[in-house]
């Protein structure tokens, strides 16, 4: 992990904490990579609730609620499905705040519209959901890493 991904972690950790917000993560093409950035945070028990990696459509449908018909209708890949994948992670969770990441790191999976580094991201809190769709140039290794940090910085800058 780089020492900007733990600081960027840190910082989330100290705006959640300052707010009394847990938080909770439903991560796609990141694996896991926003939960592991913020464990790596010492006290992050104090506001980190729980992260789902929902790889597949139907992990997605059954651990966090995306309803199907959605994922047939926009795909996987879609500001639609993150902003479903966060309200999800809200609904099945103790968590006040989530992010999801949905995407395709690469090297391959790109579709018409969506090539290799495109990712959506979710950020939901109550009833606000912000999303936003970015393409990230680089390897599978450099998506995932940049996908990470602009999930915490868009984290930062929603619950501020």
């Amino acid at each position: 992990m780089t020492n900007e991904l733990l600081d960027l972690a840190t910082q989330a950790g100290r705006a959640l904490q300052s707010k009394q917000l847990m938080l909770a993560t439903a991560e796609s093409c990141t694996g896991g990579g926003v939960a592991q950035a913020v464990t790596e945070v010492a006290g992050s028990t104090g506001w980190f609730d729980c992260g789902f990696v929902v790889y597949s459509n139907v992990s997605k449908t059954e651990l966090l609620d995306v309803s199907a018909a959605l994922i047939a209708q926009h795909g996987t890949v879609s500001e639609e499905v993150a902003a479903a994948m966060a309200v999800g992670a809200l609904a099945n969770s103790s968590a006040d705040v989530a992010i999801s990441t949905t995407g395709i790191a690469g090297p391959t999976g790109a579709v018409p519209g969506k090539p290799v580094g495109t990712v959506c991201f979710g950020w939901a809190r109550g009833e606000t959901v912000r999303t936003e769709r970015l393409v990230f140039q680089g390897d599978r290794q450099s998506v995932r890493e940049q996908t990470v940090r602009h999930a915490l910085q868009g984290l930062l800058r929603f619950i501020e």
